[in-house]
């Protein structure tokens, strides 16, 4: 399966037969490169990939500064140290999920709620862990 097929298809899908999508998602390696994407993914600076990856080495540097992706900034907020982070921006938000060599990445916007967001990521998230992705 291609990684394009993932986010097409486990990270872009219908949430619970409801007709509502993740406004973006993305796959990416651990040093930022892009491995699949949704058309609506931002362009994001090197830096604020760098932020998103130091974040995970080092719990709290976002906390103080918020997390940056396409030049929009989220509050973040509580996650897993070293596996997960959630981010929120007004009605909408962010959750990222590490692996052993990518990072899982959904945006999304009312009217999915955060938990819905955070439950497509990570479950393909904890998927790609089990299969050593």
């Amino acid at each position: 399966m291609s990684w394009q097929t993932y986010v097409d298809d486990h990270l872009m899908c219908d949430i619970e037969g409801t007709g509502q999508h993740l406004t973006a998602a993305a796959i990416l390696g651990l040093d930022g490169t892009v491995w699949a994407k949704s058309d609506k993914f931002p362009e994001f600076k090197p830096e604020e990939m760098k932020g998103i990856i130091n974040e995970f080495n080092e719990v709290g540097t976002l906390a103080p500064t918020g997390l940056f992706l396409g030049g929009a900034k989220y509050m973040v907020l509580q996650g897993e140290a070293g596996a997960v982070i959630r981010g929120k921006k007004g009605a909408g938000g962010i959750c990222i999920k590490k692996t052993g060599q990518a990072m899982v990445m959904g945006i999304y916007d009312e009217p999915v709620a955060p938990g819905q967001c955070n439950m497509i990521v990570e479950r393909l998230g904890d998927y790609l862990v089990d299969q050593n992705m």
